[in-house]
């Protein structure tokens, strides 16, 4: 198993991922959301490649909460295309975690 630490950004990163937007997102996805980004910690097989993993994530969540949050349409897209991804390497799993659960605090 690989542990990667990802993070990515609504489209022009508009804050829009705050209230019900956010409180839906934490029910899709295990994670810690900013009103900008949105930080999550997967683990995965090594033969699963980082970018398929991503666009499952980001393609899915987007199709759930465009549904939900009519707002969202006026976005050309829920999701930049780009994304930030770091393996956990010697890190505990622990450690990421509380990384991610302390974003909300600053």
């Amino acid at each position: 198993m690989i542990n990667y630490h990802l993070v990515w950004c609504p489209k022009r990163r508009k804050e829009v991922l705050v209230n019900k937007i956010a409180k839906r997102l934490k029910e899709i996805f295990t994670l810690e959301v900013m009103p900008d980004h949105l930080h999550l910690f997967v683990s995965c097989q090594p033969q699963m490649t980082i970018h398929k993993l991503i666009k499952a994530f980001k393609g899915r969540s987007s199709n759930i909460l465009r549904k939900e949050f009519p707002e969202l349409l006026k976005l050309p897209s829920l999701w930049t295309n780009s994304y930030f991804v770091s393996t956990a390497g010697n890190i505990s799993n622990k450690t990421i975690q509380k990384y991610i659960e302390n974003q909300s605090k600053k």
